[in-house]
């Protein structure tokens, strides 16, 4: 017990790191890989029937999304790009609420490949820049 409290702090000060010296760019790709590891968790919960941590994953992810990434957005300086965003982030929080509420793991999947399309991207932008 006290080797795998130890290996999540452990875990945590990486991830605390990473954050500290991550860009702008790299913690929107850091909250994409959070929000699909989140999802991933709830799939493997529902399928097992842990309702409680299947909820649990579920909350994460939408408030990765809605807190994170959502909030993230600058409507005015990303004009019509951060509104085409802002409704895809509100229609996944919509699916991973559907997902939530009726079992939905085609719901989960459906959040989980929009998110990684996205973040696909994001990835692209930021190996473009770093090659140019």
């Amino acid at each position: 017990m006290a080797a795998m409290q130890g290996a999540g702090a452990y875990a945590k000060v990486g991830v605390e790191s990473g954050v500290m010296s991550a860009s702008p760019h790299q913690l929107i790709v850091m909250l994409f890989d959070g929000a699909c590891t989140a999802i991933r968790a709830a799939r493997i919960h529902m399928e097992a029937g842990h309702i409680a941590e299947k909820g649990k994953s579920i909350s994460k992810a939408l408030d990765i999304v809605n807190n994170g990434l959502l909030a993230a957005l600058d409507g005015e300086r990303g004009g019509e790009v951060a509104g085409n965003l802002a409704s895809l982030y509100e229609y996944i929080a919509r699916r991973l609420l559907a997902a939530n509420a009726q079992n939905d793991v085609g719901a989960l999947d459906e959040a989980e490949r929009l998110l990684d399309d996205i973040a696909s991207a994001w990835r692209d932008i930021e190996s473009q820049a770093a090659g140019a």
